[in-house]
């Protein structure tokens, strides 16, 4: 069985469908490679809809993001690849999650035994600095694994951070986070970073991994305004 990463790139592509409730155009594929089936979220460049803070070509960002976490091993982002020759142009082509949408953040945060994957997922957002985490945008799978999804917009230069995960603020970051942000604030990246994103994101990110490993707890939003809308 060929890896996820290899049947995305590969595979003949069949567009199943739009998915609802999209900004931007989103579509359902599959993808075919030797019988094996694997059934994607496929962002194109040219449905994308402006926007006045950030270029053009979201999906860099969503692969930003699957590369920043895959080399800190914390397995949030689901496999997410850029594919030039998609029925409608270049995009990026995320692994669909097989989840329980009628769960979202707000539901999950409810079991304890999320809380680990979660306190990751809060670090995660701070250092890829993002900008729209709903609680949408946080999945369950069938064997409780947690994904997050749509991360077009992070890793912006500028402080921008909007996320609903709060519900750990003040506690101590545990110590695998700040070994993985560590290895960041080191400089420690995917050279496949400095290929995706600009000069000024990319020292931003680092400096970002290092000031939450210097403030050792979680933070906290003390305006109570950095949060997207809708929250769900």
């Amino acid at each position: 069985m060929e890896p996820t990463e290899v049947v995305l790139a590969r595979g003949d592509l069949t567009v199943v469908g739009r998915m609802p409730w999209s900004s931007n155009a989103t579509f359902l594929v599959e993808c075919v490679l030797d019988g094996q089936v694997e059934r994607a979220v496929y962002k194109p460049v040219r449905g994308e809809r402006p926007l006045w803070d950030f270029p053009e070509g979201l999906h860099r960002r969503e692969r930003s993001a699957y590369v920043l976490s895959d080399a800190l091993g914390w397995d949030l982002v689901p496999t997410t690849i850029i594919r030039d020759d998609a029925p409608m142009g270049t995009g990026s082509m995320q692994h669909f999650v097989d989840a329980d949408f009628a769960q979202h953040y707000f539901t999950i945060l409810e079991d304890p035994a999320t809380h680990d994957a979660l306190r990751h997922l809060c670090a995660f957002d701070i250092v890829a600095n993002a900008t729209d985490r709903k609680g949408g945008h946080v999945l369950i799978d069938g064997d409780g694994g947690i994904w997050a999804i749509d991360n077009g917009l992070c890793f912006h230069a500028e402080p921008k951070l909007r996320t609903v995960i709060w519900d750990f603020a003040y506690e101590p970051i545990p110590a695998p986070i700040v070994d993985g942000l560590c290895r960041l604030g080191d400089g420690d990246l995917p050279a496949e970073l400095r290929t995706l994103l600009s000069v000024d994101e990319v020292d931003q990110l680092e400096l970002r991994a290092r000031g939450l490993v210097r403030h050792g707890v979680f933070p906290h939003d003390p305006t109570g305004r950095r949060v997207p809308w809708p929250l769900v």
